[in-house]
């Protein structure tokens, strides 16, 4: 199994967390985004889009990070990472959309400009990340997990680009239960810390 990644990207964080909490050996292969790698025919070949991350298992080849982490719980992941029984199925998938929606665009988004240089409102993006930060917090208010009972991927899907919003301006102190949310996730065995990141850098992507 081969992971195409690179260690400041969030999304190909969430698929290195999932396959190190569930005890997954994966070859990570590093992506060079400043050399516009993810642009190249090789990696074409494996994801059109020209996006990370790409996972290679076998003959079986899944682009997208929400796509990874549920290719991963069908396949090798304990019960109850990604649940089978309708109800439960569907408030993991709807976590899994505002992983790919309210987060990209307010916490992801805010950071892409401080980092990475990238043409957003600054003042709107940070707007966004705090309101889906309210959103998430009043929903663990008073539970563990932001979908079951117990920890499933959609908080693998949500943790990353909600770790390290503070380096997009976005100021997380005031959502307490976020805050004992993701001491809780970083507290599972097998947990794999997301690299801080120099400003600075500019993406190729």
């Amino acid at each position: 199994m081969k992971l195409y990644s690179h260690p400041l990207s969030g999304h190909a964080h969430r698929a290195r967390l999932f396959l190190s909490l569930i005890g997954v050996d994966a070859e990570i292969v590093e992506v060079d985004l400043a050399a516009g790698e993810h642009k190249s025919p090789d990696f074409l070949a494996l994801n059109p889009f020209g996006q990370l991350p790409v996972l290679q298992d076998g003959d079986t080849v899944v682009s997208d990070s929400n796509a990874i982490l549920v290719y991963v719980a069908k396949t090798y992941a304990p019960e109850g990472w990604l649940p089978e029984e309708p109800a439960a199925a569907a408030a993991v998938q709807r976590w899994l959309s505002v992983a790919a929606g309210e987060i990209a665009y307010g916490p992801c988004a805010a950071r892409l400009v401080t980092l990475f240089g990238a043409k957003f409102d600054t003042e709107e993006v940070i707007a966004r990340a705090h309101r889906i930060l309210g959103l998430v917090d009043a929903q663990l208010t008073g539970r563990e997990w932001i979908a079951s009972t117990r920890p499933t991927i959609a908080d693998i899907a949500l943790y990353s680009y909600i770790a390290r919003a503070p380096e997009g301006n976005v100021d997380r102190s005031a959502y307490r239960s976020v805050t004992t949310w993701l001491e809780r996730i970083e507290a599972l065995p097998g947990f794999q810390p997301f690299q801080k990141s120099p400003v600075g850098i500019v993406e190729a992507a």
